[in-house]
């Protein structure tokens, strides 16, 4: 289950993405398809997706979902 509360996103660990591969190629592919994303939009570290996630929800103004389908996506044309 996913709750969203006032933008704040709470993942359940079973519904978790976790990222893989080259973060930093898949950031600069998301910066060039997202012009708007900065460099501490996309900081990322190991354990802590949800912060990441936060903030893209935030910054693109999409949901949970559209932005794990966007990494998830991004990945794969990526690396």
């Amino acid at each position: 289950m996913i709750v969203t509360t006032n933008k704040e996103i709470k993942i359940l660990p079973s519904e978790q993405y976790i990222i893989v591969g080259d973060w930093e190629k898949q950031a600069i592919a998301l910066k060039e398809k997202y012009p708007k994303l900065t460099s501490e939009d996309l900081k990322f570290e190991a354990g802590k997706e949800t912060d990441l996630f936060q903030r893209l929800v935030n910054k693109l103004n999409k949901n949970l979902n559209e932005i794990i389908y966007i990494l998830k996506t991004n990945q794969r044309m990526c690396c």
